[in-house]
């Protein structure tokens, strides 16, 4: 069973390695929606995977260090792409929901990236 739980943050951020002449080259915010997707069996006691609270909790400090920063200061996302920012939440969340299947990370409604840990 997979079960998805869809967050939102507010960032600025610039990618510092397009030409200067492309826009994303300069400092611009985006509202970014950010789905965890956990994939494992169903609890038959409480009919869960996983309890979206929980899932909750274990993302919110994480999503904490994103809302409202501008990403490029944060630790480990000087170049922060899409790409980039998946593979950061999972690497900062995964140890606390091991049943992380993948990460999305949508700089737009119509734009995102997937990471899977491969």
């Amino acid at each position: 069973m997979k079960i998805t739980q869809a967050f939102t943050f507010e960032a600025a951020h610039r990618l510092p390695n397009v030409p200067p002449t492309h826009r994303c080259h300069r400092m611009h915010g985006h509202s970014y929606r950010v789905e965890l997707t956990l994939d494992g069996p169903v609890d038959p006691a409480t009919g869960w995977v996983v309890d979206f609270f929980d899932v909750e909790a274990a993302f919110g400090p994480v999503l904490a260090r994103l809302d409202h920063y501008c990403l490029n200061e944060v630790p480990g996302l000087e170049n922060p792409t899409a790409e980039h920012i998946a593979v950061w939440i999972w690497e900062k969340t995964r140890p606390a929901l091991p049943l992380l299947s993948s990460v999305k990370v949508f700089e737009t409604p119509m734009s995102w990236a997937e990471y899977t840990g491969a």
